[in-house]
C-alpha cells in the first residue's frame, strides 16, 4: 500500500494547518451551530470572496481564507484516493467541519450565480 501513502500524510498534514486555523481563529470544533456557519459561509464564497478574505490585512479573515482553502484541498485529496479505491480521512477538526460542508450543502448552500 505504499503508493497509497502520500494521500493519508496530506490528509493528515491538512488536519494540522486547518486546526491550526482553526485554533487561531477561535474555533470550537464541537460547536455543531457555529460549524454550520462557517460551513455555510465556505460554501457560498464566490472566487472573489476567497481572494478578498486571502488577501485582507484582518488577520481573522485571512485565516479564513486559509481555513476555506485548506477544506478544498482536503476535499479534492479525498476524492482523488476514492477514485482509485482508497478510502482517506481526515482528523477530528476535518470530520467536524466536513459534516457541516455535507449538512449544509445538502440544505442548498451554495456560491450565487454569476448574472451575464
Amino acid at each position: 500500500m505504499s503508493g497509497f501513502g502520500h494521500y493519508t500524510r496530506t490528509a493528515d498534514e491538512l488536519e494540522r494547518e486547518i486546526v491550526k486555523r482553526g485554533i487561531a481563529i477561535g474555533i470550537d470544533w464541537d460547536d455543531a451551530s457555529r460549524m454550520r456557519e462557517l460551513a455555510h459561509r465556505a460554501l457560498t464564497c464566490t472566487p472573489a470572496c476567497m481572494m478578498k478574505l486571502l488577501r485582507s490585512p484582518v488577520r481573522q479573515d485571512k485565516l479564513t481564507g486559509e481555513l476555506f482553502a485548506l477544506s478544498e484541498l482536503m476535499l479534492q485529496n479525498m476524492r482523488q484516493s476514492a477514485e482509485i479505491g482508497f478510502e482517506t480521512h481526515g482528523g477530528p477538526a476535518w470530520k467536524a467541519f466536513g459534516r457541516a460542508l455535507n449538512e449544509e450543502y445538502d440544505a442548498g448552500a451554495r456560491p450565487p450565480v454569476a448574472s451575464a
